[in-house]
């Protein structure tokens, strides 16, 4: 890996990837301090935990709604234009987080967070699958990937230690400043040429107003369903309003000339599959994250120091996986590398049903730190797999498209498995149970519903169509 990086900084298409590697840092850095905010912004004004649910719930609509829309604009603007404008309102978004003063002016602000990042990511993997050669796809998206997830490797803790000394608002005015740095960074560096394709005249307005419309209430359906109840006029309205949406979202786009999704490029079998296969594992980790903090805060409430050092080591094993595993799909069958990275996903959540009550940081580090080493040779092979064979001309709408539906995973698990096991633990407390002990069996049997997930994901990688001995992929873009 030190030999490949090395040859990367020989290419010219490296020196124009610098501004989208400093926007990755940025995204990694500031997702790693902010991993600990929930818990404590609602600790702080006095809610109960179980709010964690909607603040990481609200960033991550807009993170996943809004990438096809940015993808698209991506396509016409250009993609540095995009990725300024991205880096813009992520740091609006970061100024409001550290003034929030209630729940309803936080989840506005995550909000406004998710909205940058959803035009950052897509920008950065359009640029790797438009400019970096063939053969060295998959080495770029490990290089993303490395980068994302080194900046986060210090967040988490750095971000406790934060909050423990100064608070989250100091905190979270750090990101501000560093947001503010990144973006005077990427306006100072040369523009590259030859990447702005058309304009907006014909653009999906329409499209895109509804895209958001119903990724939201889609999203929001389970939440509901957990925190409000299956049969409640709360869950059925949501769910109806979510039917409406998509009948109108179908219809227009449809009508459209330029449509914000691309119906050919969803009809792909590996795009089908692999969204299939993240829904089931990828949102393991943004979930797992912030059951880990609660969990912690539940059965050592003293310090959140613990669960920061926890995440820091999870991320450390996500950059591990990407750079070890995630270029051999440039060299081998790409299903065949998944199929065993799935099965580690699974052996860092069988660890979770060791924890006890005073479960030390050393298996808390485990289990994160495994997961996180299978989770991030995923998501780097996971985009070899999906975005294969697509045209520059049309990489930012297909990264834009893939990236909801890859992004759909982390609220997935957020919504699903966050309230499965905060409500668990609120339950087992309200009929008089001590917290810590419903939160040992709350996580227990959440490893085993994931254990689970993992085994079906693992079937599905296998129907997946090859890139290497066949053109099947080629031939479908």
């Amino acid at each position: 890996m030190i030999i490949f990086l090395g040859e990367l900084q020989e290419k010219s298409y490296l020196s124009g990837f610098v501004p989208y590697a400093l926007a990755a840092f940025l995204i990694g850095i500031v997702g790693g301090f902010t991993t600990v905010l929930a818990p404590a912004f609602v600790k702080d004004i006095g809610l109960d935990y179980n709010n964690t649910t909607w603040t990481a719930l609200s960033m991550a609509i807009s993170t996943a709604a809004l990438a096809p829309v940015w993808g698209r604009l991506g396509d016409v603007l250009g993609r540095r234009a995009t990725l300024l404008l991205g880096i813009l309102v992520f740091t609006l978004g970061n100024i409001l987080t550290a003034s929030a003063t209630s729940l309803m002016f936080m989840l506005i602000a995550r909000f406004i967070v998710g909205a940058g990042s959803a035009a950052i990511a897509p920008a950065v993997i359009a640029y790797i699958v438009s400019a970096f050669p063939h053969d060295r796809v998959a080495g770029g998206f490990s290089l993303y990937m490395l980068i994302s997830s080194v900046a986060v490797i210090f967040g988490p803790s750095l971000g406790s230690l934060m909050i423990d000394s100064l608070g989250w608002r100091a905190m979270m005015w750090t990101c501000a400043l560093l947001s503010v740095i990144i973006f005077a960074a990427c306006i100072f560096i040369k523009k590259e040429k030859g990447e702005s394709y058309g304009t907006l005249s014909g653009f999906d307005g329409m499209g895109a107003l509804f895209v958001l419309i119903f990724f939201s209430l889609a999203l929001c359906i389970p939440s509901f369903g957990q925190n409000f109840g299956w049969s409640s006029a709360a869950f059925i309205s949501v769910c109806v309003a979510a039917a409406v949406s998509l009948v109108l979202l179908i219809f227009i786009e449809k009508q459209a000339k330029n449509p914000i999704l691309q119906g050919s490029f969803m009809k792909r079998r590996s795009f089908i599959l692999s969204v299939a296969a993240l829904l089931l594992t990828q949102g393991l980790m943004q979930a797992n994250m912030t059951n880990i903090i609660v969990f912690v805060n539940y059965t050592q409430p003293e310090s959140s120091v613990i669960s920061g050092y926890a995440i820091s080591i999870m991320y450390i094993g996500m950059s591990l996986g990407s750079i070890l595993l995630g270029p051999l799909a440039d060299k081998y069958e790409p299903k065949r590398i998944l199929a065993s990275s799935f099965g580690i996903t699974g052996v860092g959540c069988a660890v979770m049903l060791l924890f006890t009550e005073a479960t030390s940081v050393i298996l808390l580090a485990l289990s994160l730190g495994v997961l996180g080493f299978g989770l991030g040779a995923n998501a780097t092979i996971f985009m070899r797999v999906v975005l294969h064979g697509v045209a520059p001309r049309s990489a930012g709408a297909a990264t834009g498209t893939y990236g909801l539906f890859r992004d759909l995973a982390a609220p997935f698990g957020v919504a699903v498995l966050v309230p499965l096991f905060t409500n668990s633990v609120t339950d087992y407390v309200s009929s008089g149970g001590a917290a810590a002990i419903g939160a040992v069996s709350s996580i227990r049997t959440l490893a085993i519903i994931e254990i689970i997930c993992v085994a079906v994901g693992i079937l599905i990688v296998l129907l997946l169509p090859k890139i290497h001995n066949g053109e099947k992929i080629k031939n479908e873009a």
